[in-house]
């Protein structure tokens, strides 16, 4: 089935980048997949990068902001997150 994921290149270094994403389809591992396809997988990312995975205890894979219709009143319903502390230890490094 076709998957759609924009993306944007919020900082970067010779190491890694930070990537902002926007789904416009809902599939399983959407952005571990398409991230892997174009050369840049996800740190931590055990299944579609394991040779660096070992460095990072967990994906470095966030839903900062999350939006979605409620199913009875039809309200769109927006939530955020801040950044995990891991997070911003590793964007130290870009």
């Amino acid at each position: 089935r076709a998957a759609i994921t924009e993306y944007r290149v919020v900082r970067s270094s010779a190491e890694m980048s930070l990537i902002e994403c926007r789904l416009h389809s809902g599939r399983t591992h959407q952005i571990r997949v398409h991230l892997h396809h174009l050369g840049h997988p996800v740190l931590g990312d055990k299944i579609y990068a394991p040779k660096f995975a070992k460095k990072f205890p967990r994906q470095m894979l966030h839903a900062r902001k999350l939006g979605f219709r409620h199913p009875r009143t039809g309200e769109w319903k927006v939530f955020q997150a801040p950044l995990p502390d891991d997070f911003a230890d590793a964007m130290t490094r870009l």
